[in-house]
């Protein structure tokens, strides 16, 4: 599709990822709108690419109605949502109650709270474009990340719906799922490297690929095209998938074992 014109919102956008793509959409002729808690960031982002900083938290009902409306006043529409902003919390099952709950509102939650918002309009026009960045880990699983992963899931079942239930009336759904970027939130120590065969991509990288799914519609945009083997055979024969990620964890509990410290 071409964005030239387009107004477009990406929250998470003061770095990372989310960077890398408003960066790249605004290079390809988007209005883009930069979203991110960081207010210093997002305005950094929106200077560096003649963008709008809107700062805030995309995730709360109140926020996520506070950057909508702005965004319609800036741009004058929201044609395409690229609803990027994620949390990773907790390690083990040990991991609380308030982890738990900002997982659950971030990973999920901002999607509903932007799609309730979004959608009536692109209904009313015939065409929208959501874009969700879930996750390797919403169509696998992520060892040490219980809460990330059950919510990254719940992103990709999201996305899911919303594709299923509007497509024929003109919304495109898709889900950005990476595996390993060099971000702060890439894993480090023995799990990063147990998967070291699979390359951790820059954000500019995962940026690429999403501007190519662009052209397509494709519901999986998989910079790492891999995950689509992987996925495919946790679902055609899950019990060994289980087994051999079990076989990662034992590994894990060995990496422990052998330093407590992990690498600290």
């Amino acid at each position: 599709m071409s964005l030239a014109g387009k107004g477009v919102v990406v929250t998470g956008a003061g770095n990372g990822v989310g960077k890398a793509i408003a960066t790249h959409l605004a290079a390809g002729g988007a209005r883009v709108v930069v979203n991110d808690l960081d207010a210093d960031a997002a305005g950094a982002v929106a200077e560096q690419i003649g963008g709008h900083a809107v700062p805030g938290d995309a995730a709360s009902a109140p926020g996520a109605e506070a950057l909508v409306r702005r965004s319609w006043e800036l741009l004058g529409d929201v044609e395409v949502w690229f609803g990027n902003a994620g949390v990773e919390r907790g390690r083990t099952l040990a991991t609380s109650e308030e982890d738990w709950a900002l997982s659950h509102e971030v990973n999920v939650m901002a999607h509903v709270r932007a799609a309730r918002l979004l959608v009536p309009r692109w209904l009313e026009r015939g065409s929208g474009r959501y874009v969700v960045t879930a996750s390797a880990a919403g169509l696998l699983t992520l060892l040490e990340g219980p809460s990330y992963s059950v919510t990254k899931h719940g992103a990709v079942a999201f996305a899911e719906w919303l594709s299923a239930t509007y497509r024929h009336r003109g919304i495109v759904v898709q889900a950005l799922c990476p595996q390993g970027v060099r971000t702060q939130m890439l894993p480090t120590g023995g799990l990063q490297d147990l998967l070291s065969h699979d390359s951790a991509l820059t954000p500019e990288e995962v940026a690429d690929t999403v501007w190519e799914a662009l052209a397509d519609d494709r519901f999986f945009i998989l910079p790492h095209p891999e995950v689509g083997g992987y996925y495919a055979a946790r679902a055609t024969d899950t019990d060994r998938w289980l087994a051999g990620m079990n076989k990662l964890q034992r590994k894990l509990d060995d990496l422990a074992v052998a330093d407590p410290t992990g690498g600290q």
